[in-house]
C-alpha cells in the first residue's frame, strides 16, 4: 500500500516548496492537491521543482470546467517537468458547481466522463505515437492538430488517470478507462465491498484487464487524539465533514446501504438554512464509526489495516497527530498491510 499526505491547506504557493519538501523528507509516496481554494495544478509545479521522489497528484481537478485538450497540455506539461511523477486525478464534481459557479454545462456525468478520458488519450497518442488525431464523440470532438501545437518536451509519456467516483455507473466507468479511482472520503467499507468493487469489476470487464491493472485510492477519516481537547476537536471537525458531504443528493446512496437515507434529506435541509453546527450534530457516535476510524493513536494503524487491507491500495493519511518517529512507524505498518 503506498501512503499519500495533502498539500493543502494554503492557498499561499510561496508556501509550498518548504511544505513539498517536508513531505518528501516524510517518506509519504505522494502528494496530492484539491481544486478547492485555489488551483490545484499550480502548485504541483512548484512540488516537482523541489522534490525529486514523490509522486504529485491532483485529487481531484474538476474535469468538466474544462476541455480534454486543456487538461491534456497540463498533463504533458506536469508529467514532463515532474519527469513521469505526475498523477492526473479527475472528478466530475456536482450540477450546481459546473452549472452555477463553472458556467459549464451538465449532463450525462458518468458518461461525459468517460469521453473525457478517452479523448485525452486519442490527444496523447497523437503526440507521443504520432496517430493522426480524430477523436468524435457526444460530448467532445478533436479533430484538429499541428506540428506547431504538438508537445515536444516529455519523455515520459502521459500520466495515469484516475477517477473519483461514488456511484456505481461513475465507478465502472474508472474501471472502464482509468488507471485508478478515488474512492470518495464519504464512503464506508461497506459500500466499497457492496458497491465499488462490483462496479469496479464490471468497467474492468469491458476493457478485459485485471484488478491488479486499476489503483484504488482512498482519503480515511480518522478521529484520534492525545488527550481529550484533541479528540473532541478532531471528532467534532470530521463529524460537520460527514455531514457536508452527506447532505449532497449523488451521495445518499452511500447511507441508504447503512439504512439511514432519511439523513440525507434532513441534512440538505439543514445546509440550505446555513446550519452548519446543527448538521454536524446529526452525525451520532454509530455513524461516525463507520465512515472513519476511531482509535488511540497507537491503534489507528490496526484499525486502518483492519478495515481497508486488501481493499484498496493507496491511502491518504497524514498522521497530524503524530511526532515524527511516530508518523514513520505507522507509515511503515500500514504499508507492509
Amino acid at each position: 500500500m503506498k501512503i499519500d499526505s495533502g498539500l493543502m491547506g494554503t492557498s499561499d504557493l510561496a508556501q509550498i516548496p518548504d511544505q513539498a519538501r517536508a513531505l518528501e523528507a516524510q517518506g509519504y509516496d505522494g502528494m496530492v492537491t484539491a481544486e478547492m481554494a485555489s488551483d490545484p495544478f499550480l502548485p504541483l509545479v512548484l512540488a516537482a521543482e523541489h522534490t525529486e521522489r514523490i509522486e504529485l497528484m491532483t485529487s481531484i481537478a474538476v474535469a468538466f470546467a474544462r476541455n480534454p485538450m486543456i487538461v491534456a497540455n497540463i498533463g504533458n506539461d506536469l508529467q514532463a517537468y515532474s519527469k513521469g511523477r505526475f498523477i492526473l486525478g479527475l472528478g466530475s464534481q456536482i450540477k450546481p458547481h459546473i452549472t452555477k459557479r463553472f458556467s459549464q454545462p451538465w449532463s450525462h456525468p458518468a458518461a461525459r466522463m468517460r469521453e473525457f478520458v478517452l479523448a485525452m488519450r486519442a490527444i496523447w497518442d497523437c503526440w507521443y505515437e504520432g496517430e493522426k488525431l480524430d477523436f468524435r464523440g457526444d460530448f467532445y470532438s478533436h479533430t484538429l492538430m499541428t506540428p506547431m501545437f504538438t508537445p515536444t518536451n516529455n519523455p515520459h509519456g502521459a500520466p495515469k488517470v484516475i477517477v473519483a467516483a461514488v456511484g456505481p455507473k461513475m465507478t465502472e466507468v474508472a474501471g472502464e478507462v482509468a488507471d485508478g479511482m478515488l474512492i470518495h472520503a464519504f464512503t464506508t467499507a461497506k459500500y466499497i465491498r457492496e458497491v465499488t468493487l462490483p462496479a469496479i469489476e464490471a468497467g474492468l470487464a469491458k476493457s478485459e484487464r485485471a484488478r491488479s491493472d486499476l489503483q484504488l485510492c482512498y482519503p480515511a477519516f480518522i478521529v484520534t487524539g492525545n488527550d481529550e481537547r484533541e479528540w473532541e476537536a478532531m471528532r467534532s471537525a470530521t463529524a460537520k465533514q460527514l455531514a457536508f458531504y452527506g447532505s449532497t443528493p449523488a451521495y445518499r446512496g452511500v447511507l441508504e446501504i447503512h439504512g439511514w437515507g432519511d439523513l440525507q434529506a434532513e441534512l440538505n435541509t439543514l445546509s440550505k438554512r446555513g446550519e452548519w453546527d446543527t448538521m454536524g450534530e446529526r452525525i451520532t457516535d454509530e455513524i461516525l464509526e463507520e465512515f472513519a476510524v476511531v482509535a488511540e493513536p497507537a491503534k489507528v494503524v490496526g484499525a486502518l489495516k483492519g478495515r481497508f487491507g486488501g481493499l484498496v491500495d493507496r491511502m491518504l493519511c497524514t498522521f497530524a497527530f503524530a511526532g515524527e518517529e511516530d508518523r514513520a512507524a505507522y507509515m511503515e505498518e500500514l504499508r507492509s498491510g
